[in-house]
């Protein structure tokens, strides 16, 4: 069975760039890489998923919803299954760590009793240890990413998109991200990551979709 189902999907923005004719699949439980350079349309491909974008032609499903039927009301429906990691975390400054994973439950409306273990089972997960109490500011870049890891797991989601996670970090800890997310997908989670490095990826036994200029290089 599917999670992502794209066919023959195009959008442009405002300013020109965007993706060009796009038809590709991902099996529910897959670990797909997505790599391109900088401008080749991997983070619109990653909004697009997220309906964060619909596209201008073309057909995307995401899990049991398409984008053909989909109303904006129902887009934080989707969101509730989709865990999003981002290259520079997006995490909240005025919060520490605890309240930061917390934040996605206290969204869908989970008890307190229930927020308390869940953030802490997903902390644990990531290999994030003490802390709980510490803000943002006070942590390293991996350490960051770890949390944001933990916020994207925290919901228990069918799929996790993570947009160049590993950008800001160095090679041992873009390394250890990595191996998180390939734990977390022997797990029965689908995971599509978006990267340049090649380097980082390559030999992993993953499938790998490459885009350039907007359009699908391999799948």
């Amino acid at each position: 069975m599917n999670m992502i189902d794209f066919q023959n999907v195009s959008y442009t923005h405002q300013k020109g760039r965007g993706v060009t004719n796009l038809s590709f699949s991902i099996d529910n439980g897959e670990f797909v890489f997505l790599i391109g350079p900088t401008g080749s349309g991997k983070t619109t491909l990653m909004r697009l998923i997220y309906f964060d974008l619909f596209c201008d032609s073309g057909k995307i499903n995401v899990g049991d919803f398409n984008s053909d039927k989909m109303r904006k009301s129902q887009v934080p429906l989707v969101r509730r299954d989709i865990g999003m990691v981002f290259q520079d975390y997006h995490l909240l400054n005025d919060r520490n760590v605890f309240h930061n994973v917390a934040l996605p439950l206290h969204v869908i409306g989970c008890d307190a009793s229930e927020i308390a273990y869940r953030v802490e089972d997903a902390l644990d997960m990531v290999g994030f240890e003490g802390k709980r109490t510490h803000y943002p500011y006070e942590l390293s870049g991996g350490e960051k990413q770890r949390v944001t890891l933990a916020r994207a797991i925290v919901k228990e989601p069918s799929l996790i998109l993570a947009d160049e996670p590993t950008g800001n970090l160095d090679p041992v800890a873009a390394f250890e991200l990595v191996q998180l997310l390939e734990t977390i997908n022997n797990n029965g989670t689908t995971i599509l990551m978006a990267s340049h490095n090649y380097n980082l990826i390559k030999g992993r036994g993953r499938r790998i979709i490459e885009l350039k200029d907007g359009l699908l290089r391999g799948s």
